[in-house]
This record gives C-alpha cells, sequence and structure tokens, in this order.
C-alpha cells in the first residue's frame, strides 16, 4: 500500500482539524518535526515520514551527485512515490485539508510534489528550499497559501535561486509568505513564527 511507503511517524486528525505533512532534513529522520508539527496545529494529524534514500549514512528523499546537483531522474520517481504516500493518507481522511512543511532536503521533496501534484495541498511551508531548475507552470497553485523562508548568506540554498522560487510561486498567483533573515541554513525562530502563522 502506498501509505506504507515510508517509515514514519503518525497520529489521526480530531474531528475537523487538517493533516500536517512534516518533512525533515538531510541527516534527519522522522522523528526531527513531529512534536513541532503537532505543536503547530493542536489536534491535527501529523504525518511525518522518513526518507528512504541513504547518503553517506544520512537519511535523504531523493538522490543528488553533489552539493545543488540533483539527480534529475531520481528525483522524478521519488516525487511520484511521495505523491502516492501523501494521496494515500489523504483518501483516508477526505475531509481534513492538507497542510505539509519541509526544510532543506524534505523542503525540497515537498516543493517537488507540491509542482507537479498541486492539488494535494491545501497550505505549504517552504524552510530553506533549493530549487535548482526552472519548473513548468502549474495555476492549479493560484490561491493557495505558501510560505518560503531563506537565509540571505545560505551557502547550501543561493539567495537568487530562492528570489526565482518566490517569483515562479508568484508567477501561479500563489498567496505568498516569505520570511528572510540575513543568516545561513539554519533555522531561525522567526520562521517559526511564519510557519504557525500559515498554519493557524
Amino acid at each position: 500500500m502506498a501509505r506504507d511507503t515510508y517509515i514514519s511517524l503518525t497520529t489521526r486528525p480530531a474531528p475537523g482539524a487538517p493533516l500536517v505533512f512534516a518533512f525533515h532534513g538531510t541527516g534527519g529522520d522522522e522523528h526531527q518535526f513531529f512534536a513541532l508539527a503537532s505543536q503547530l496545529v493542536p489536534g491535527a494529524g501529523v504525518i511525518s515520514p522518513r526518507g528512504d534514500v541513504s547518503e553517506g549514512g544520512a537519511a535523504r528523499f531523493f538522490r543528488r551527485t553533489g552539493e545543488g546537483i540533483y539527480d534529475m531522474e531520481d528525483l522524478a520517481k521519488r516525487t511520484t512515490q511521495m505523491a502516492a504516500f501523501i494521496a494515500a493518507h489523504k483518501e483516508d481522511h477526505p475531509d481534513a485539508p492538507v497542510y505539509g512543511f519541509g526544510y532543506s532536503n524534505g523542503a525540497n521533496i515537498l516543493a517537488s510534489v507540491a509542482i507537479t501534484h498541486p492539488e494535494l495541498f491545501d497550505r505549504i511551508g517552504l524552510l530553506h528550499p533549493l530549487v535548482p531548475w526552472v519548473p513548468s507552470p502549474a495555476p492549479q497553485l493560484s490561491g493557495r497559501p505558501v510560505l518560503i523562508t531563506a537565509g540571505q548568506q545560505d551557502p547550501i540554498c543561493p539567495w537568487p535561486q530562492t528570489e526565482a522560487l518566490i517569483d515562479w510561486f508568484t508567477t501561479q498567483g500563489a498567496e505568498v509568505h516569505t520570511d528572510i533573515h540575513p543568516g545561513g541554513h539554519a533555522l531561525v525562530q522567526s520562521e517559526l513564527q511564519a510557519l504557525a502563522q500559515l498554519f493557524s
């Protein structure tokens, strides 16, 4: 079954509460953001999968051949796999809104899913994403709340590429929110506050 594709932590949503998918960064696991997701949206059903690709023992959601250089064929395969996993959980709770957030590699798999399957998510939080390609148009994202956060000195996610991604989502008609700080790749408190606001 697609819902069993990944090792994951899951809880069921309370009546009327959303599903929140939480995607860890490279080297994280299903525990990294599980508690945070539960705190952000009390009563939510939380689904936190572990990436099934190993890079030197560090869990990831898709392969890469170098820093910022993606194996695009593998990314396409893993995106389809993740979309099926999300859709299966969504079918189990057809009345629940679906939110998603991810950090770094987790933001990248979430972005890839949202770009290619825009119908899956109602709200999207991308914390330090890196999308080093020009996505095809996705007009179904029109009106969807999307948060993009970044550090302007992030050595892993260059600021110009973050700006390009913000522009792309804006062009699709998404309701784009940003939290940009002058630091690097680490998450800062303002980003978590922006994510809480996105999901409130």
